[in-house]
């Protein structure tokens, strides 16, 4: 409440939007056949796009908007009814304190403290913005990777599927930024979902316009995965996210490694082979990194995050991702600090653990 007073608005109603839909028996067998091949899952693609899709639609149609301008904090989550998904949007109604707008002027993931320093440093929300993309190794590439585990090293088969669908869910949201007339995409979080033997990778964000990329950009938006409080930082001091970057390395310890790290893992000590496999994972991503960055003539890369994860018999995923940073000339903030209130968080004071599987929010999970 207090961040959105300090520019003239007034948190109001909680606004919902839902829609189930089912795979139905052709989509059903079309993407099983797809997952036999690898690489995304089109048919279920569009069902979830859709879905999610409609969801946000009727949250906007809510009756008791009631004059609102915007609504913040909206999220997108997916839930699973046996074999049919239900897809649910939530947000909160913000009002502007000196006029009843006549329609919404912005949709937005941020919530009031995140709303409050994406409109200081200049950027302004325009409509909530996701891309998603439904994605399996398949059975073929699982094949061919399964031999390639026999032998130490990348196996390129599986680095080649998650690099390109992690991609691909970065330039729908880019699409879905343009048709709302944004130039960026800022406070992008990530979700990978399992679901019906296949995954979905989701990215959800606000698109928005800043002046200082009218002339800078004339195709892509820009995106970042930054957090709003450390946009605008960076703000503050002259520089704008210009491309979220990621790399993806799947490496195997191979058969020959993995008996030798498993006789070594009885005694006390360094595993060098496993030591080594995920260094040379990190390597490999974090070039993925600095060839991204590169192209788009970035001055830095900031928030670099990297996870590291178990697909079994020996064999991990590295993903890394950050933001590549550009400066801008007369870029900077409304305000020359931010105030307290805006970098305070909340804390969760009812915790329900008995509740696991009620769907996912993207929006307050964990990252990627």
């Amino acid at each position: 409440m207090y961040c959105l007073a300090k520019k003239g608005m007034a948190p109001g109603e909680l606004v919902i939007g839902n829609s189930v839909w089912s795979m139905g028996f052709v989509g059903t067998i079309g993407s099983g056949l797809r997952t036999l091949t690898g690489g995304e899952v089109e048919q279920v693609t569009e069902v979830v796009r859709e879905g999610r899709r409609s969801a946000l639609e009727r949250m906007q149609a809510w009756s008791d908007l009631r004059g609102a301008v915007g609504i913040s904090g909206v999220t997108t989550e997916l839930v699973q009814h046996g074999g049919s998904m239900e897809f649910l949007s939530v947000g909160s109604a913000v009002h502007r304190k000196d006029h009843m707008a006549s329609s919404l002027e912005f949709t937005s993931s941020s919530d009031g403290q995140e709303l409050y320093c994406q409109i200081d440093s200049e950027f302004k929300p325009l409509h909530f913005a996701f891309g998603n993309v439904a994605y399996s190794i398949g059975l073929g590439g699982g094949i061919v990777g399964g031999f390639r585990g026999l032998a130490k090293g990348e196996i390129k088969e599986f680095s080649q599927v998650f690099n390109h669908t992690r991609h691909l869910a970065l330039q729908r949201i880019q699409q879905d930024a343009v048709q709302h007339g944004g130039n960026c995409v800022v406070g992008i979080r990530t979700s990978i979902i399992p679901f019906q033997g296949m995954q979905e990778m989701v990215m959800v964000g606000t698109s928005a316009r800043h002046n200082a990329y009218l002339s800078s950009f004339d195709s892509a938006p820009a995106t970042s995965d930054l957090t709003c409080e450390e946009t605008w930082n960076l703000a503050n001091m002259g520089y704008l996210p210009i491309r979220l970057v990621l790399g993806c390395s799947i490496y195997s310890i191979g058969f020959v490694g993995g008996i030798a790290a498993a006789f070594k893992s009885l005694a006390r000590g360094e595993i060098s082979e496993l030591t080594k496999l995920v260094y040379d994972a990190r390597e490999n991503a974090l070039q993925h990194i600095a060839k991204d960055a590169e192209e788009c003539g970035a001055d830095d890369v900031v928030g670099i995050k990297t996870y590291v994860y178990s697909l079994g018999s020996g064999i991990i995923e590295f993903l890394a991702i950050g933001t590549a940073v550009k400066k801008f000339p007369g870029v900077t903030t409304v305000s020359e600090q931010l105030p307290p209130q805006a970098v305070m968080r909340d804390k969760d004071t009812f915790i329900n653990t008995a509740e696991t599987l009620r769907g996912q929010d993207l929006n307050s999970g964990s990252k990627r």
